[in-house]
């Protein structure tokens, strides 16, 4: 009978402390996350050094109620999985050195993953026969970026943000309209009292070949709307302009997407990271996959924003192609 591989995963790279132990890269036996999200309400975002030392308080309680959770003694592990960028490098650097001290002290194998692989993982963890090749669009905080997925490991990026990530100008349109953090929700709800035709804000590169994303005029945009309404002692629907705003994005990721399919004749679609637990992204997605006959795959809410059982996801193929790391591995924050 074939040994089942179990790897325990750490991730670290923003305000979530998490591990988890994954099963050949499919069935998650623990998911553990600590999230930071009341600390840093307090000061409307991320802050990086509060962040790292918030990681060192519970990495530890965090490792260990991964173990217990999914009933392993530290011989049944297989391998030590870490993300070890992109992120924030005081916050990544907590969860690489707890990992290397980890894989050393009980002579197990070390795997650093990149953040964004981990994202693309978490489809193989909500959809156990999910599978290569296809397209996804991985959207997040940092980061919004449109790939084939050739097989394991192997992506082809075909575009990428020129400027702000979709996740970015959430928060900075959320902040605009007094919303506060975490943004990316509280917009979305506020989104959902608007009219989404209230306001027209430009689509970029919409309406461009290739398959590039912008939203810093978008953003800005709002933000002209905003001081025109000022400087003419207007009322601001809060709720219509995250309504409008929201629609311009869902255009915009919707559009690109479906554009790249066709071009590449690829009838299977991901979303991932956390911006794709948005509602109106993923009901939109969705019926532009019916409409086109595609196959969509959309991880569960909590696989969805930052969590280690999709970084023991990616490290299972990299484990099966012996793409380890040794204990020189470093936290690279813009990898």
């Amino acid at each position: 009978m074939k040994k089942q591989i179990r790897i325990l995963a750490i991730e670290s790279s923003c305000d979530e402390t998490a591990a988890a132990v994954v099963e050949d890269g499919r069935k998650i036996l623990s998911n553990i996350i600590s999230s930071q999200i009341a600390i840093h309400t307090i000061y409307g975002g991320v802050v990086p050094e509060i962040a790292s030392r918030k990681h060192l308080e519970h990495i530890d309680e965090v490792i260990l109620r991964a173990l217990r959770e999914a009933d392993c003694v530290w011989d049944e592990i297989d391998a030590i999985a870490v993300t070890h960028g992109p992120g924030l490098v005081g916050a990544l650097l907590v969860g690489v050195s707890e990992a290397k001290a980890l894989a050393y002290a009980l002579g197990k194998p070390l795997i650093g993953v990149n953040h964004i692989e981990g994202h693309v993982a978490a489809n193989y963890l909500s959809d156990p026969g999910w599978e290569p090749p296809f397209l996804c669009l991985v959207i997040s905080g940092g980061h919004t970026h449109l790939a084939i997925v050739e097989d394991y490991g192997i992506n082809r990026i075909l575009g990428q943000t020129r400027d702000d990530a979709a996740g970015e100008a959430f928060d900075k349109v959320a902040r605009a309209i007094g919303l506060g953090y975490p943004g990316g929700p509280k917009l979305q709800k506020a989104a959902m009292e608007g009219d989404p035709a209230a306001i027209h804000f430009p689509r970029p590169c919409l309406d461009e070949e290739g398959y590039d994303f912008s939203f810093s005029g978008l953003k800005s945009a709002v933000l002209n709307y905003l001081n025109q309404q000022e400087m003419m002692h207007r009322p601001v629907n809060a709720a219509d302009v995250a309504a409008s705003f929201q629609q311009a994005v869902v255009d915009v990721l919707v559009g690109k997407t479906m554009q790249a399919a066709r071009d590449y004749h690829l009838d299977k679609i991901a979303l991932a990271g956390g911006v794709s637990a948005n509602l109106a992204i993923r009901g939109a997605m969705e019926e532009a996959c019916r409409q086109n006959g595609y196959r969509l795959s959309v991880p569960e809410f909590i696989l969805c924003t930052d969590n280690a059982a999709m970084i023991g996801s990616a490290a299972y193929y990299q484990f099966l192609n012996h793409d380890l790391s040794d204990l020189s591995l470093n936290a690279v924050p813009d990898l």
